[in-house]
């Protein structure tokens, strides 16, 4: 039930609040910052900025899986790897910051690497990396920084936060539209923020480059990973059956494809190597392009369809996270991302008692259960939640 007080807070919701840079000790009362060292170019510069800025910097590189768990044998590049921890430790030392590696593989497997396969198995697509903020960088890391004394914590996200007159904190986009990393982060919430530190967040990835050469950075030409990072190869079905042919054998069965009548067609190879809106990789030919429209692993089957089968303005999300700890009001208009790389886009959200409905202006692509549903008004992230379910508009015929 939400409070009558939401009444007021609508008019004012954006109303007195500063943006921090991230850079200045004087806005957090303590000077003490553990950095997160994935050994990259955006959390070394991170490291530096904050040093050069007055802080008192511990580098913290954290452990989160290793190449045996994703079935591969390539032990080089991207977060994890080898020399990904020789870097951070480099940097660190160049610079003077004390360094740290911190073992997080136990939990990390548990709540991030065992939630990924256990959604595909129920027909969902999840989000790793924004469970991985919430659980890992943020609690699991917090708890490290502050055995050293850190009352702060800062990462290399292109991101802002900005801090309200009542002592309350949201999450800005980053000024960088084509590196905002905001929507992989609205799981955090203001207690969270008082403590944190973007001080990527005004800079473009081009300045970030420019000031890690200008400082001789061992990082600054090192190239990043656009993949999850304990998939390497970005084979989602080679990962996926490494894992459960090693953990859970005998899980994934072949199934019946159906098309939008419920007659079958073909046969799937397990359900949890489809995703809603997947094209390739179905293995039928029908002389028409035809895309996965439904993924029902309680009777293992999934659906295909045409294109504009995908199509719909409704969408029903929970686990939502309100990141002031409370919505503008039961019912109000914002801007809905549904997907990292896709533009934000006019929508209605309303509260109710088991999370929120979104109706969108204009029906949506391949609204699919499993990812997020993050809710902004202007720069600013109102929340988000995980999508539960989608009303697709309209129906071809194959």
């Amino acid at each position: 039930m939400i409070p009558t007080f939401f009444q007021d807070v609508n008019a004012s919701f954006m109303k007195d609040f500063t943006i921090l840079s991230g850079l200045n000790p004087e806005d957090y009362g303590s000077r003490k910052v553990a950095v997160a060292m994935s050994g990259g170019i955006d959390s070394s510069l991170t490291a530096i900025l904050l040093k050069d800025a007055g802080f008192e910097v511990f580098g913290l590189t954290m452990k989160l899986w290793d190449h045996s768990q994703s079935g591969t044998s390539d032990d080089s590049g991207g977060c994890c790897d080898l020399s990904a921890f020789q870097d951070a430790k480099f940097v660190a030392g160049a610079a003077g910051i004390p360094h740290y590696t911190v073992n997080l593989r136990e939990q990390f497997n548990q709540l991030i690497i065992h939630n990924f396969v256990a959604e595909y198995l129920t027909g969902r697509t999840p989000n790793p990396c924004v469970l991985c903020n919430t659980l890992i960088k943020w609690r699991a890391l917090s708890q490290k920084a502050r055995a050293l004394g850190c009352d702060l914590i800062a990462t290399g996200h292109y991101a802002r936060v900005a801090r309200f007159g009542d002592n309350t904190f949201s999450l800005m986009t980053g000024l960088d539209s084509a590196k905002d990393q905001s929507y992989f982060l609205w799981g955090l919430d203001s207690l969270n923020l008082r403590h944190t530190l973007f001080p990527l967040g005004t800079m473009s990835k081009e300045q970030t480059r420019t000031e890690a050469l200008k400082r001789n950075l061992k990082t600054a030409h090192r190239s990043e990973s656009q993949e999850i990072c304990f998939i390497p190869d970005n084979d989602y079905g080679r990962f996926l059956r490494h894992y459960i042919e090693e953990n859970i054998p005998g899980t994934l069965q072949e199934g019946n494809i159906l098309d939008s009548n419920g007659t079958v067609i073909g046969k799937h190879r397990g359900t949890a190597y489809y995703t809603i809106g997947q094209r390739k990789g179905i293995g039928l030919a029908l002389g028409y392009p035809v895309y996965v429209t439904a993924v029902n692993a309680d009777d293992n089957t999934i659906t295909i369809g045409k294109k504009e089968d995908l199509q719909s303005d409704l969408l029903f999300a929970g686990k939502i996270n309100w990141i002031r700890g409370f919505p503008p009001d039961n019912e109000f208009d914002c801007q809905t991302r549904i997907r990292y790389r896709q533009k934000s886009v006019k929508s209605t959200v309303k509260v109710t008692d088991r999370g929120v409905t979104v109706r969108f202006n204009s029906p949506q692509y391949a609204i699919t259960p499993g990812q997020s549903a993050v809710f902004y008004t202007g720069d600013m992230v109102l929340g988000g939640g995980i999508i539960e379910s989608a009303e697709f508009t309209h129906k071809a015929d194959l």
